[in-house]
């Protein structure tokens, strides 16, 4: 099967190993991550993105959700937190968004949720669906499932748009920012959708490839890189907006630019969403990825919240975050989790929590987040590495003098820096990402991990 199951979801290359019978095959294989119940009597909602074959690859997973006796909710098009909200909303016992997230046109995949958007997660997760379609353990219901389709954008709409607070009038010394100029960066994937959404907002929309097209031809579907928001950032220079957001091909995930075009890091994002959160609702834990900033966990408990540091992956973040009833948590990597979002992720959640603030205050964003631009940080540097576990312990031994822990990967801190270095989940590659308390500390400790990586791919 080319090794399309991953960590936290399928994905592959279309036509090579991913294909319309393994699509059946996994839909067949979905009952075996439900509990009794659900496979007795449940329904799965699906849905799918843009990609010029996801409609067949969702056509023949419907098939097999329905030869294994399970109802199907359809909401045809789609981004991955509308599937989310839709388990929950409908009561379903779980979902499978057909998407391959930011990866190019030429991939596809599916994610999977369980009731109240629950992650597909631990051995009886991903594992258990490859055992089952590699070992042919499909068995067809006795009856075939009942198919329907459903409508959820509004909603879906309704829902985000009540957490939108009213921002003060503008005022004769600038305070208020109610009709804020924001450039969106939809690169053509499933963000399109959020338009009606985002106009809904009360903003001035500077809309950027707001056209559905599978194959990309603007930009990779990817935010994280920061190539990828060069027109964004050139637009948003370019007509003085006050800020600019950048989604990637699903839309689970979002990218912040501030109002002088300077992209601002996941981490710090998290940190300023947390804060003001904790500002208006009290004490509560908020969960944040390992790799993120030290500062973010400094200005949760400056807020009277608790921090709570995780493994990197959707399906870790939003265990711990409902397992400690958590209001929000956050991913380096553009992810927002919202306690009254099931726990789930909503790009657009965090677009509204930031539009709060910049009306409530009056202040621009790279003002907001200097607070917490307290250290020199690196950005996820990549690493072809041929054997990762040696590597990782050869890094061990070399800096045995730090405090080491084996969250994820491997993190070693030390009073003035820190840095982690863990293997991808997704690709063949060490990840490094440090922090240091200088500019000067930061280089000169990249340098020495470099030296011993390899040349960053």
């Amino acid at each position: 099967m080319g090794g399309i199951f991953k960590a936290y979801d399928v994905r592959g290359v279309y036509g090579e190993g991913l294909d319309e019978a393994i699509a059946g095959r996994i839909g067949l294989a979905f009952q075996h991550v439900l509990d009794e119940e659900d496979r007795r009597d449940g329904r799965v909602v699906v849905s799918r993105d843009m990609r010029s074959h996801s409609e067949a690859l969702s056509e023949a997973l419907t098939e097999g959700l329905l030869a294994s006796g399970l109802d199907v909710v359809d909401i045809g098009l789609a981004t991955t937190p509308m599937s989310y909200f839709a388990v929950g909303h409908l009561g379903a016992a779980g979902g499978i968004q057909v998407t391959a997230s930011h990866n190019p046109g030429r991939y596809n995949g599916f994610k999977f949720s369980l009731r109240e958007a629950r992650p597909v997660s631990g051995d009886h997760g991903i594992p258990r669906l490859e055992q089952a379609v590699a070992e042919g353990d499909l068995p067809r219901g006795l009856a075939r499932g009942r198919r329907e389709d459903a409508d959820v954008f509004e909603a879906y709409s309704a829902h985000v748009l009540a957490h939108l607070r009213g921002g003060p009038a503008p005022s004769p010394s600038g305070g208020g920012m109610p009709f804020p100029l924001v450039v969106v960066d939809a690169a053509n994937g499933m963000g399109t959708l959020y338009r009606p959404i985002l106009e809904r907002m009360g903003i001035q929309l500077e809309p950027l490839y707001f056209e559905l097209d599978g194959t990309f031809p603007n930009h990779e579907a990817n935010p994280l890189k920061l190539e990828n928001l060069q027109d964004l950032v050139a637009k948003v220079r370019q007509t003085g907006a006050q800020l600019g957001i950048a989604f990637d091909g699903d839309a689970d995930r979002a990218a912040f630019v501030d109002e002088r075009g300077d992209p601002v890091g996941s981490d710090l994002m998290t940190g300023l969403i947390a804060g003001s959160l904790l500002d208006r609702g009290g004490p509560s834990t908020i969960v944040y990825d390992l790799r993120s900033s030290r500062a973010v966990a400094e200005s949760v408990r400056e807020h009277g919240g608790t921090p709570l540091r995780e493994r990197v992956g959707h399906s870790f973040i939003k265990a711990t975050l409902r397992a400690h009833d958590g209001v929000f948590g956050g991913e380096l990597a553009g992810h927002y989790y919202f306690r009254d979002n099931y726990f789930a992720d909503s790009s657009l959640m965090a677009v509204i929590e930031v539009l709060n603030l910049l009306r409530e205050t009056g202040e621009p964003l790279s003002a907001l987040v200097r607070p917490l631009a307290r250290y020199a940080k690196s950005p996820e540097i990549n690493f072809q590495v041929e054997d990762k576990a040696a590597k990782m312990e050869e890094i061990v031994a070399r800096f045995s003098d730090g405090e080491l822990d084996r969250l994820d990967g491997i993190t070693v801190q030390y009073p003035d820096w820190w840095f982690n270095v863990r293997p991808s989940n997704t690709e063949p590659y060490l990840r490094l990402v440090m922090e240091a308390d200088t500019e000067e500390t930061l280089a000169e400790r990249q340098a020495e991990l470099v030296g011993l990586l390899g040349e960053p791919v």
